[in-house]
């Protein structure tokens, strides 16, 4: 719980007792290796802050003419929230699977406790509108990469943001979250070794 506590802190601005207000309601999970936590059609119903591990977003894509593909969408890692966002506000079946690729420690809260914080704490919204904000910008970034940096950019980029990544996660789901082939990032990281 310290890291959870440490993070709204430091990262949040908030005094210790706003932040232990707020992480009461918290629960510690620990999840073995390649556990799938949501799969596509639940709902999402916790937010999650994970200590130790990481996380993978993940879909199956179907083409008319190829067996189905796996595409690796994102990837959490240590003092990070996370959850199947667009699930957890609208209440719907995610379109998405989330996997841990690692032993894995989090804390979760439940929705509606989520909810209760935003309603009844004075820093409910604030910290709920940060967390917003981090997701936003992930997303954009990666969007912006995406459009705007070829394979190999792409990939020094992810070096240089997240280390751990290239040391800890198989090349498969790097490369597939790269938008790229596994062979074309083997050949890639020749280029640049």
């Amino acid at each position: 719980m310290e890291n959870l506590l440490h993070f709204y802190m430091t990262r949040l601005g908030l005094s210790r007792e706003e932040a232990m207000l707020h992480t009461v309601k918290f629960e510690r999970i620990e999840i073995p290796k390649k556990t799938i936590i949501l799969k596509s059609g639940e709902t999402e119903n916790h937010l999650y802050f994970i200590t130790e591990g990481i996380i993978r977003f993940f879909m199956h894509k179907t083409y008319p003419t190829e067996p189905p593909k796996e595409v690796t969408f994102s990837f959490i890692t240590k003092n990070m929230f996370y959850s199947a966002y667009d699930s957890f506000i609208t209440r719907s079946p995610c379109q998405y699977n989330v996997e841990t690729l690692q032993k894995t420690v989090v804390y979760r809260i439940h929705h509606s406790d989520v909810h209760d914080l935003y309603e009844n704490t004075k820093a409910g919204n604030y910290v709920g509108r940060i967390s917003a904000e981090q997701l936003y910008l992930r997303k954009a970034q990666r969007e912006i990469s995406l459009l705007t940096e070829n394979a190999e950019e792409r990939y020094l980029k992810l070096m240089k943001s997240y280390p751990e990544y290239i040391l800890q996660i198989p090349l498969k789901y790097i490369a597939s979250y790269l938008g790229i082939t596994p062979q074309a990032l083997s050949r890639i990281r020749k280029l640049i070794s």
